[in-house]
Formats: structure tokens, C-alpha cells, sequence
């Protein structure tokens, strides 16, 4: 029996003690910092209810919808009035030392001919203003999304129009030293508050579309910067967020994809384990989909607790079986170590939305009474995990299903769907990845459409 297998056995054995936990808190954990996610807003300025359900929105890109209202529809991305219903919740809940990190993605879902360099900056530009607006005095820290250029996915190495247009509209947010690694290539870096600090990483960067940064070692010299950034941070004792658009490891509703190039994968990896005991979270969107992961480090200890937040947007592909509900998320992490306490998944039911014409936004589940955790630091996500793979699962169900953000229908996941969830919020290095799945070929996301 190898060291892996009997590691993987102990940890089935906790597991099991762990069915039996007490329920986790239902209240706001005591004396916590709080923070919100939002991601992938992807404005469509083209939504209307039409005659013709083919032209409601570009983004359906002429298939018709069949239950478009004013919230949208399942195939088209957010109309305004989306996008405004989640701010104003949220509003009705910020405190006032929240902050807010936002993932990128502001743009539609379009044919490259519908949009311009002008067009998609001033998507941003009207998402920022809205943003402000709403939260005119809370602190806000944003990462470039892959279709926040134009062409999309094309993101440079070096300064540009778009660079340059995200620091303008976001320097009421950012310091200077942050708006000139953000102008010249998409990442930054910024004191939150005493203690903890936002690293905004550029993964598009890395990302198997950008054709831009092919053959590249390490593009706009964003691994070196980052290296030297976490082990600063560390010198100062402070702990750090990092936040992205594409994340790590491998895409969980595809066999052997994955997000990012993956000699690139593999590269940040080992950054991010070189100075885990720095990083008290990962912070990622790009999948519209709800989910979790547990970076381990060489002997398979878990060292960071990753979340792949679920987007505002409801838009899936005419050939997609599922979408998701739109997303927002609260955030509440211990003030002393900065580690993750507890998220709280709020949501708009769609459908249910559209049909009575008002915007009801509900809590959709709190993480720690869902699956009766303590909190959500590594060694607790690493139980969650595991305990996942135990039949009968309920809990596995419960997790799909917010996977989807209770999407219609509920969605089934068994079989090689299950496998490759479970396998993706364990393994994100290829060889891990590739043992549990029992691959024999790999891929990357060259040939990803929607997102």
C-alpha cells in the first residue's frame, strides 16, 4: 500500500468521525472581518423583451430564449437591471469596514465583431461608475477577466489602451504603486488593512486563448513580481488574498482540462507553495459556477483553501444541460490570522424572479451549517472534501446542487460527473489530477467557447 493510499485511508477514517458533527454556526461568526465577491457581471447592453425570441440579447447569438423577463433569461448574459438588483442587496447589507473584490468580467458574451477597444472600456467604465455609486465609501479591489480586452482573451504583456483605462477608472480604489503595475500589466498589489493585503493576478496571462503570450516563460514578468510580492509580504508579517479571474488546477464539469495553460498551472503552484504559510486565501470566478478546492503541498498536507465564486450572469450555451442562478457572496475571515471563517452564498431564483416581476435575493446557504464545518480553513475543506467521496452522500448532493446555485431542476451529478468534481477539489497538479481521474491524455483549455 503506498504512502498516498494510506494517507488517503486516515483521512477517510476523520471523515467518518466528522459525519457526525455538530451543525455549523447559523449567526455571523463573533468579532469576524467580513468581505464581498462579485464576479463576472457580463453586461449585456443589448437585453430587451422582443417579439422575436432570437433577438433579445446578442449574446444568445440567435437561439431563442424561452423565459426571458426583466431579470433575463438563461441564455443571454445580465441585463442591467440584473446587475443593479444585486448591488442594491448588497447594499442593504454592507458594513462599514466591508470591502469588496471583484473578479473581472464585464462584457458580454458577443462575437469579436459586436465589440471594440472603445466598447469594452466603456462596459468597465459603466460597471465602475454603478459600483461606486452603490458602495460610494467602501474599499474595492479588482482583477482583470479574459473578456475584459478586446479582442477577448488577447491580453498583452505591456501597457495598453484597456491596461491604462482600468487604472483611471479604478484609481479611487488603488494607490499609485498599484496603478503602474496595473497599467503596465493587469496585476497589482494593495494593502487592505494592517495585516492583510489583496494580490490582483493577471491569469489571463496564462490563459490556453491568449495568443499573445504563447511560448512566453513568464509574461510581463508577472511570476517574478509575484514571488517577490509574497515574500515581501511574508518579511513584513502579513498575510495575503490572492485574487483572479481563471483559476488554478482543473476545470470540475470537464475531463482533464485545465483553466490555464499548463506549464503555466504548474508554475504557480509552486509559487503559491513556496509561501502558502503567507496566503491566508484564493479568490477566483471565470466558471460561473460554485465551487471548492484544497491546494496540498508535496506530502499532501493542506496548505490553502481555494474558492471559485459563482457568477452574476445566468447565461449557459443553447448545448449546456444546466446553468446557474446569479451570485453574490459574503465573506468572513478572522481578524487575527486573516484565515476563511464562513461564506455566505447569496442568490436570485431566475425564474422565479421574472415571473412575479421583483428581484427577491435570498440567502442560498451558509458553508459552515451546510456541511457541518468549523470553518473553512484548509484542513476542514481537506475533510469536506474526502467526507465527499463517502456513499450515501446527501452532502455531495447539496454541494452540486450549490454548484449550480439551485438551478432549476436540481440537476443530477453521478459517476464520471462526480469523479471529476471530487477529483478537481483535491488534485490540482497534473500528476495528482491524472492518478485520480486515471488519465492517459491531457488538454488544455484551448478550446473553451463559452467562457
Amino acid at each position: 500500500m503506498t504512502a498516498q493510499l494510506v494517507c488517503f485511508v486516515l483521512l477517510l477514517c476523520a471523515a467518518v468521525r466528522l459525519e457526525a458533527a455538530p451543525p455549523g454556526r447559523g449567526a455571523e461568526p463573533g468579532d469576524a472581518g467580513r468581505f464581498w465577491h462579485i464576479t463576472d457581471l457580463h453586461l449585456d447592453p443589448t437585453y430587451h423583451l422582443a417579439p422575436d425570441p432570437t433577438k433579445v440579447c446578442f449574446s444568445s447569438k440567435g437561439k431563442p430564449t424561452t423565459d426571458a423577463g426583466p431579470f433575463g433569461d438563461f441564455l443571454c448574459d445580465s441585463p442591467y437591471g440584473l446587475i443593479q438588483s444585486a448591488f442594491m442587496h448588497m447594499k442593504s447589507l454592507v458594513q462599514p469596514n466591508d470591502f469588496i473584490i471583484w473578479t473581472g468580467d464585464s462584457p458580454p458574451h458577443v462575437p469579436v465583431s459586436e465589440l471594440s477597444t472603445s466598447m469594452v472600456i466603456e462596459v468597465i467604465s459603466n460597471l465602475t461608475q454603478s459600483i461606486r455609486q452603490h458602495f460610494p465609501n467602501v474599499s474595492v479591489f479588482p482583477a482583470m477577466g479574459n473578456h475584459d480586452y478586446w479582442p477577448q482573451d488577447q491580453l498583452p504583456t505591456s501597457t495598453n489602451d484597456i491596461y491604462k483605462a482600468a487604472a483611471r477608472l479604478w484609481s479611487p480604489w488603488l494607490q499609485d504603486d498599484a496603478l503602474k503595475t496595473l497599467s503596465r500589466g493587469g496585476f497589482y498589489t494593495q494593502l487592505v488593512r494592517a495585516g492583510v493585503r489583496v494580490v490582483s493576478v493577471n491569469s489571463i496571462l496564462y490563459y490556453g486563448p491568449d495568443r499573445a503570450t504563447v511560448n512566453m516563460s513568464d509574461p510581463a514578468g508577472q511570476y517574478e513580481w509575484l514571488d517577490d510580492t509574497l515574500k515581501k509580504a511574508g518579511d513584513d508579517m502579513e498575510k495575503v488574498y490572492i485574487i483572479s479571474h481563471v483559476p488554478l488546477g482543473f476545470l470540475p464539469s470537464l475531463r482533464n482540462v485545465t483553466a490555464i495553460r499548463d506549464e503555466h498551472n504548474e508554475k504557480l503552484l509552486n509559487i503559491f507553495r513556496r509561501h502558502s504559510h503567507v496566503i491566508a486565501g484564493h479568490f477566483y470566478g471565470h466558471t460561473h459556477k460554485d465551487s471548492i478546492m484544497v491546494l496540498l503541498d508535496s506530502k499532501d498536507s493542506p496548505v490553502n483553501s481555494v474558492f471559485v465564486a459563482p457568477a452574476v450572469t445566468p447565461i449557459r450555451s443553447f448545448s449546456e444541460p444546466y446553468s446557474n442562478n446569479p451570485a453574490v457572496r459574503l465573506y468572513f475571515y478572522d481578524k487575527r490570522d486573516f484565515g476563511i471563517l464562513d461564506l455566505w452564498q447569496y442568490f436570485l431564483n431566475l425564474t422565479e424572479a421574472n415571473l412575479e416581476q421583483r428581484a427577491n435575493w435570498k440567502l442560498e446557504y451558509i458553508m459552515t451549517k451546510a456541511f457541518g464545518m468549523p470553518d473553512l480553513r484548509p484542513h476542514n475543506l481537506l475533510e469536506l472534501a474526502v467526507r465527499l467521496w463517502l456513499p450515501p452522500n446527501a452532502a455531495f448532493d447539496a454541494y452540486f446542487a450549490h454548484f449550480t446555485v439551485s438551478y432549476d431542476g436540481r440537476p443530477s451529478c453521478q459517476g464520471e460527473c462526480k469523479l471529476l468534481q471530487l477529483c478537481s477539489m483535491l488534485h490540482l497538479d497534473q500528476a495528482r489530477y491524472g492518478a485520480c481521474v486515471g488519465a492517459q491524455q491531457h488538454r488544455h483549455s484551448l478550446a473553451s467557447n463559452l467562457l
